[in-house]
């Protein structure tokens, strides 16, 4: 099985993708391009805003506008208006980490887990925004944090720090802070790419863009792998179910440290790609702050 293009808007770091029940556009952000993206999938339009600073990650508001995780901030944000106004920093006392991948969860909190894009360390954090704006820490000692998404039913979350190549589940118990430890849901040891953003399917399988790896994968409920979705792209970024019956998996890419022969060979790296599956997914949830 294979993607196909569907937009060649040459991102310089497509990520975050969405799908909005709200208005029936499927949403990214091109983080190194600090702009925001939306496409229209009956109308094959779409749209870029430009963004003042970098855009990690962001949800649709239940109320309406956004709440957007950039680099050093967490903010709630008007694409008409313009107007911004910080929920909180984001590890202020640490100028090498920013935030990274992020989703809202099944009860309307969203959820953003960091890195350090300066060495690397496992010096992050992983946080959630309540409804009332309240920040919580949910897990320490993150260097990469990726594959945030959650189970239908809410009970589960989907975490992986990059570059330890592992996938992991947590028992989602809204009152317990910080979360316990996660298990292994699937290891990456064998892969060709390093696990990047994830999405959840009405079957309980998730799935996820290996980074450097040309292809998405389906991981089944038992933690196998049991589909593969080739790429023709190097740098699959993040994942996400959309269209009306929630029967088409979208896929964002990038351009983000691939050099002019590479970009050569592979001239739609930094586009939007989709293919049918077979399986359809769960609706993302918005922010309720």
């Amino acid at each position: 099985m294979h993607a196909d293009l569907v937009l060649d808007c040459k991102n310089k770091h497509g990520e975050g993708v969405f799908w909005s029940a709200q208005d029936c556009l499927v949403w990214w952000t091109d983080i190194e391009g600090c702009a925001i993206w939306s496409f229209d999938p009956a109308t094959k339009r779409s749209n870029s805003y430009a963004m003042p600073s970098r855009v990690c990650c962001f949800a649709q508001r239940r109320s309406g506008g956004l709440v957007v995780a950039f680099d050093d901030r967490i903010s709630l944000f008007d694409l008409d208006s313009r107007h911004e106004e910080k929920i909180a920093d984001f590890e202020p006392g640490n100028p090498q980490t920013r935030t990274n991948d992020g989703r809202v969860d099944r009860q309307g909190r969203f959820v953003i887990g960091g890195m350090n894009e300066v060495s690397g360390a496992a010096d992050s954090s992983v946080i959630r925004v309540g409804e009332d704006h309240r920040v919580e820490t949910l897990i320490t000692g993150v260097s990469c944090a990726n594959s945030t998404c959650f189970s239908a039913d809410g009970k589960m979350m989907f975490f992986a720090d990059t570059p330890d190549r592992k996938v992991l589940s947590f028992g989602y118990d809204t009152n317990t802070v910080p979360l316990s430890a996660g298990k292994v849901f699937a290891s990456f040891a064998d892969e060709p790419g390093l696990p990047d953003g994830s999405c959840v399917d009405a079957q309980g399988g998730v799935w996820n863009a290996e980074w450097e790896g040309r292809r998405v994968v389906r991981i089944a409920p038992n933690g196998s792998i049991d589909t593969i979705i080739n790429m023709p792209v190097w740098k699959p970024t993040c994942c996400a179910f959309g269209g009306p019956d929630l029967d088409t998996l979208f896929i964002t890419t990038s351009r983000l440290m691939s050099d002019d022969e590479t970009l050569a060979n592979e001239p739609t790296s930094g586009g939007l790609f989709a293919v049918k599956p077979g399986v359809r997914g769960v609706q993302d949830v918005p922010f309720y702050g």
